[in-house]
């Protein structure tokens, strides 16, 4: 598996991102899958719950851990994806819900 960074600030740029992403997750993985989704947000309850919520009731195993200084928190998401284009779906999900969130 290999992380994969999103920083995009245009629509148009993001599309590019995640058909680049699409055919990445193809070469390197057979389907079904698992896959690790991470985040960073600012350490704020609402922002992870938001997280926790798009992953709920798809048997997703979710850690946190906070930042030394405490501001910011990493989740990670494990599950078993059906195809790349699951996965695109549910960081597309993520960004539109969670505002200021960094996808690895």
């Amino acid at each position: 598996m290999q992380t994969i960074t999103k920083g995009m600030d245009n629509n148009s740029n993001s599309e590019a991102f995640y058909e680049k992403l699409k055919g990445q997750l193809y070469e390197t993985n057979s389907w079904p899958a698992e896959y690790l989704y991470k985040f960073i947000v600012k350490s704020d309850i609402k922002k992870i719950a938001a997280i926790e919520a798009i992953f709920d009731n798809m048997g997703a195993v979710i850690n946190t851990v906070e930042s030394k200084n405490g501001k910011y928190t990493s989740v990670s998401v494990n599950l078993l994806m059906r195809s790349p284009n699951a996965v695109i779906d549910k960081y597309k999900e993520v960004a539109e819900k969670v505002e200021g969130v960094i996808s690895l």
